[in-house]
């Protein structure tokens, strides 16, 4: 997984107009730019979320407006290409997975984009070594537990290499260890330039590893910036039905007016404090 990628991946979502029956719209006139550090997309469920990293992977097509992947309209793009460029990771593994072994499995789709046999099992291999998992590579994906089959349906994306990388609820099922996986690979693909994308609902999780919080709420972005300032305003977080993450709770409880979104943040804030730093 040594290619080069461009020094800055973009997506851009302009006047998008999507409906599931022809009645109901779940977006109108929807305009969004995503591009640099990692960014998460929270919200209640309903609110647009999934909906709209399917238009953008080009499972759905939308009734109006057009998406553009690093200034290429993502309707002209062939399946194949689509495939190179846009990784998504499915909330549920079990959508995703299909062949008898690990190996297999995050072999396939370097395979299917175009990368020789060998090319193929060398992108798997280095998939699973970042994820920890390269001890399972013989063994039946169905035969793995929750948190294992997830890491497996991340490194199946992770082999094809795009540019730009999108997870719907990544630490879903995982344990702490699990957690840290994926939180070092999200650090490791912003390094490399990736765009990375991820729906959440685990607020301490976008808290501590994302640069941007995009809050969506029936259809429209209702907050955009860094998660300090995001979770600064409790009305927005309630309106969107979110929770705060611990460490904001914790340190609200305080009385503190700063925003700490890490548990390291506000220890490391208090021994300042009663030590007259």
């Amino acid at each position: 997984m040594k290619r080069a990628v461009k020094a800055l991946n973009r997506i851009s979502v302009q006047q998008l107009a999507f409906s599931y029956n022809g009645r109901d719209m779940v977006f109108e006139n929807f305009s969004a730019e995503f591009s640099g550090g990692p960014t998460a997309i929270i919200g209640q469920n309903g609110a647009g979320k999934t909906t709209l990293v399917k238009l953008i992977k080009g499972l759905l097509k939308p009734d109006k407006g057009r998406i553009l992947i690093n200034g290429i309209p993502a309707g002209s793009m062939t399946v194949r290409d689509l495939a190179k460029t846009v990784g998504l990771v499915f909330q549920n593994p079990n959508d995703q997975i299909f062949k008898p072994s690990v190996l297999e499995e995050v072999t396939f789709g370097p395979k299917i984009i175009g990368f020789s046999g060998e090319k193929a099992e060398r992108s798997a291999k280095e998939a699973l070594e970042m994820l920890g998992i390269s001890h399972l590579k013989h063994e039946n994906p169905y035969d793995l537990n929750l948190s294992q089959r997830k890491l497996v349906s991340i490194a199946s994306i992770l082999s094809m290499d795009p540019d730009i990388l999108i997870f719907d609820e990544p630490t879903m099922g995982q344990d702490y260890e699990g957690r840290e996986i994926i939180k070092r690979t999200i650090r490791h693909l912003r390094e490399r330039g990736k765009l990375v994308l991820a729906i959440l609902h685990d607020m301490d999780f976008v808290a501590e590893n994302f640069d941007r919080a995009v809050v969506m709420h029936e259809g429209k972005i209702i907050a955009d910036g860094h998660p300090r300032e995001v979770f600064a305003r409790e009305e927005i977080v309630a309106q969107a039905g979110l929770e705060l993450p611990n460490a904001v709770k914790l340190g609200k409880r305080l009385g503190l007016k700063d925003i700490f979104l890490t548990k390291n943040e506000l220890i490391r804030y208090l021994k300042e404090r009663t030590s007259g730093r």
